[in-house]
């Protein structure tokens, strides 16, 4: 494999090998979440945001820091809490004794990949301090705009079982996330490996000793996410996307449907997962692949279906059967 610090101008195939050692590397330290590595990778290549959710002790914080590490870039995390304010996430004006003027200290939102830790448990004025950042890639203070760092991601993390002090994310905000992965506790066999790597001596805090190793640099990754965007796609594959949307939109069971920018996010990452699959354009299989992880937190239910039960993933499945697919 090419080493990911070579000056020569990668190919696409060049490409999708290093991603897929990238995947390589982050089992180094994860085990058994594969799917989250992809869907964050895709988002990576969609130019968008993630919200995992999974209890806690599934290793959301760990599967972040080891990406970062295999991609060569810089993270931080946020701990949200119900004191955290605006500025402890994007920063604030520092008055300077010595020359008497303000400096603006930049918070920890000036990164590549961040991860905001229980997004869920701060109250919405500090959520929102995201929103900008998230979707104009800049932060304004003073009246300027200061942009963040290029490739730039949210990982945010809730926990779906405990609901005590928490505060529900607003429509406006999940729509900002490209996709919602689901973090699922590990099957029997997956969790004795990783009981057995951490009797082997594994330490999570170590993952240079785990044996994590850069393998993509950033600026491979800015030409993955343009190849990616340039991925072809047909009339009739557009007419699908905006079917299946409609189809959410005129379920019983729904209360809001997904959006045209659903539409566009749901565009967005099938172009990704086609291309880093190694297909020159997009298809339905492509398109169906990605509908529960990039809509399942855009549908606004009705009270009546949350009562009987009845949850996004199997309203979107019953679409996908509904709607007719293009041959």
């Amino acid at each position: 494999m090419t080493d990911a610090t070579s000056p020569s101008s990668p190919t696409d195939d060049d490409l999708r090998q290093r991603l897929q050692a990238v995947r390589l590397e982050v089992g180094k330290a994860v085990v058994g979440q594969d799917a989250a590595v992809t869907g964050l990778i895709i988002a990576l290549l969609a130019r968008g945001h993630v919200l995992l959710e999974g209890v806690p002790g599934v290793a959301k914080t760990l599967l972040v820091r080891s990406l970062s590490t295999a991609l060569q870039l810089d993270t931080k995390r946020v701990q949200f809490t119900p004191d955290l304010m605006p500025g402890d996430v994007t920063g604030s004006l520092v008055y300077d004794a010595k020359t008497g003027e303000f400096e603006f200290r930049e918070g920890p939102v000036f990164t590549n990949i961040l991860l905001a830790d229980e997004i869920n448990r701060t109250p919405p004025k500090t959520q929102s301090a995201l929103l900008e950042a998230m979707e104009e890639r800049q932060v304004s203070v003073d009246g300027l705009a200061k942009p963040v760092p290029t490739p730039f991601l949210v990982a945010a993390t809730q926990n779906p079982i405990e609901y005590e002090g928490t505060y529900t994310l607003p429509e406006a905000q999940l729509d900002r996330f490209l996709l919602k992965l689901v973090l699922d506790l590990p099957e029997r066999d997956t969790e004795i490996e990783v009981l057995r790597r951490h009797a082997a001596g594994f330490n999570p805090r170590d993952l240079a000793g785990a044996g994590l190793r850069a393998v993509l640099s950033p600026a491979d990754l800015v030409a993955a996410q343009a190849a990616a965007a340039a991925t072809g796609v047909s009339t009739d594959v557009l007419g699908y996307v905006v079917d299946l949307a409609r189809a959410t939109r005129r379920s019983p069971s729904v209360r809001l449907g997904v959006s045209p920018r659903g539409t566009t996010a749901l565009l967005a990452a099938a172009k990704a997962w086609a291309w880093l699959t190694g297909y020159p354009s997009l298809t339905p299989d492509h398109v169906q692949a990605m509908v529960l992880p990039v809509w399942r937190h855009r549908l606004q239910l009705r009270p009546e279906a949350e009562l009987e039960g009845v949850g996004t993933d199997t309203i979107l499945r019953q679409v996908l059967q509904q709607v007719q697919v293009p041959i």
